[in-house]
């Protein structure tokens, strides 16, 4: 069995290319900072730099929803290849072949992240959904409650 989860934020934003041809694919590429489960012995935290790809609809969500320092969960496939460089030696290569890809963190959480800067980059952002009495909503049920006229802004239906 060939399956991965991550959870990690985006070193930068997604590289979307569309291949050619009559029904042109989205890829997109990315790589993901996933923190190791234990830090160094000086306190500091460890993190592996994960290369990712997507197609179709996940990279096309990449492209419209997805920028640097967001946090994303993620599940795919290991891929591995070779190519040989110019200078004639032989490069192997690993990436994760994802298709999931969610926010594993509110708008609000990432923006804080990201030392508050908005979304940048012609992101339309939804609506801030109104402040939720506890911690977990008015209904207490562990759902956030989403504001009225936020359907067509959300990337799935």
């Amino acid at each position: 069995m060939n399956r991965v989860v991550l959870m990690g934020r985006l070193t930068k934003d997604p590289e979307v290319r569309y291949s050619n041809g009559e029904n042109a694919l989205a890829i997109a590429r990315f790589t993901l900072a996933v923190d190791r489960r234990f830090g160094r012995k000086d306190g500091e935290q460890n993190a592996d730099f994960i290369f990712c790809k997507a197609f179709g609809k996940n990279a096309e969500f990449a492209e419209r929803f997805l920028r640097q320092g967001i946090k994303v969960a993620a599940a795919g496939r290991i891929e591995t290849g070779s190519y040989t460089n110019r200078e004639g030696q032989k490069v192997y290569t690993t990436e994760v072949v994802l298709d999931e890809i969610e926010f594993a963190e509110s708008k609000a959480a990432n923006d804080a992240a990201r030392g508050g800067m908005g979304m940048g980059g012609g992101y339309q952002s939804a609506p801030a959904p109104a402040p939720m009495p506890g911690p977990m909503g008015a209904a207490g049920d562990g759902f956030m409650n989403i504001p009225d006229g936020i359907d067509e802004e959300l990337p799935f239906s």
